[in-house]
C-alpha cells in the first residue's frame, strides 16, 4: 500500500506567514498599546536585528558615498593642481627664454659696445652647413639692411667671418675657420705681423685654427697673446679679436714660427651675429 506523500509548504511562503504575523503583532502592539507579552518579545527577536541590519547596511552606504564624494573631490583638487603646474611650467619656461634671448642680446651690445667706430646691423641665423661646426651658415639680414659680399662679421667676442654671398632679405657667411680663409693677423702684445689660416681638422681634433709667417725675432710672443685683425689686410676690418695663442714653435728656417690660435668665437653655438657695414675696398691677397 503506497504512503501518501506529505504536504511541505515552501520555505519562503513560511517566512511570508511569519512576517505577516509579527506585523500584525507590532500593528495590535502600537494600538491596544500592549507594552509587554508575548508579541513584543516575538518583535525583539526579529525585527530589532532586522533595523540593526538595515542601519548598519545604511551606514555603510553612507560611509562609502562620502568617500567616493571626497575622492571626487580630491580627483577634481588633482586635476586643478596639474593645470597649476602646467601653466607655471609654461611660464617658467617662457621666463627662462626670455632671459636667454636677454643674455644674448646683452652680448650683442657688448660687442656693438667693443668696436664703436663701426656701423653694424644685428642678424639671426637661420641655415647652416652640416656638422657640429657654423662654417657657412646664412642670416636673416641682406641687400635690404646694407649688407654686402666682404662685410665683416662678428659674434661672441670676436670675429666669426666674411659676408661671401647676398639677397635681398639673407646673406651667407663663410667662417675663419675654413679651410679656405685667410687672414692677416697681428698679435697685440708686439704688433708683429701673422697669418691666420682655417683649419676643420684642428676644430675638430683640438678646437684650435693655425697662424704662420709670425716673425717674432725678439721672442716677446707668448701663450696666450691676442691676436686680432691687421691693419694690412684688406678684406677684415683693423683690431677685431680673433683669438689667442695656444701653441709655438719655430719652423724649419729658423726665422719664422707657427702654432695654433684658440678662437674667441664659440663656432659651435651661433645664433646672432653683427654684420659691420663698413668695409675694405679691396680682396686681401
Amino acid at each position: 500500500m503506497k504512503r501518501k506523500p506529505k504536504f511541505v509548504l515552501p520555505t519562503k511562503y513560511i517566512l511570508l506567514i511569519l512576517s505577516g504575523v509579527c506585523i500584525v503583532a507590532i500593528l495590535l502592539s502600537f494600538t491596544l498599546g500592549i507594552s509587554g507579552g508575548p508579541l513584543n518579545t516575538v518583535a525583539g527577536y526579529v525585527f530589532i536585528p532586522m533595523q540593526r541590519g538595515i542601519n548598519s547596511v545604511g551606514s555603510w552606504i553612507g560611509e562609502k558615498a562620502d568617500n567616493l564624494k571626497k575622492l571626487n573631490d580630491v580627483m577634481a583638487e588633482n586635476e586643478d593642481l596639474k593645470r597649476q603646474v602646467d601653466d607655471l611650467t609654461t611660464e617658467l619656461n617662457t621666463i627662462k627664454l626670455e632671459q636667454y634671448e636677454l643674455d644674448n642680446l646683452r652680448e650683442l651690445l657688448k660687442l656693438d659696445q667693443k668696436y664703436p667706430s663701426y656701423d653694424k646691423v644685428a642678424a639671426n641665423v637661420i641655415g647652416k652647413d652640416g656638422g657640429n661646426w657654423f662654417t657657412n651658415f646664412t642670416i636673416d639680414k641682406g641687400s635690404n639692411d646694407g649688407i654686402e659680399v666682404d662685410m665683416n662679421v662678428i659674434a661672441g667676442s670676436g670675429l666669426v667671418g666674411i659676408v661671401t654671398d647676398v639677397g635681398p632679405n639673407y646673406a651667407k657667411v663663410s667662417a675663419i675657420i675654413n679651410d679656405t680663409i685667410k687672414v692677416s693677423g697681428m698679435v697685440t702684445t708686439t704688433s708683429d705681423n701673422l697669418i691666420v689660416n682655417g683649419s676643420l681638422q684642428n676644430m675638430n681634433e683640438n678646437m684650435v685654427i693655425e697662424f704662420s709667417n709670425l716673425n717674432d725675432k725678439d721672442n716677446k710672443v707668448a701663450i696666450g697673446d691676442p691676436v686680432v685683425t691687421s691693419y694690412v689686410s684688406n678684406r677684415y676690418q683693423q683690431g677685431i679679436l680673433i683669438g689667442y695663442i695656444s701653441t709655438l714653435t719655430m719652423d724649419s728656417n729658423n726665422l719664422t714660427k707657427s702654432g695654433t690660435i684658440t678662437p674667441a668665437v664659440d663656432f659651435e653655438h651661433i645664433e646672432e651675429v653683427l654684420v659691420i657695414l663698413n668695409k675694405k675696398q679691396t680682396a686681401e691677397s
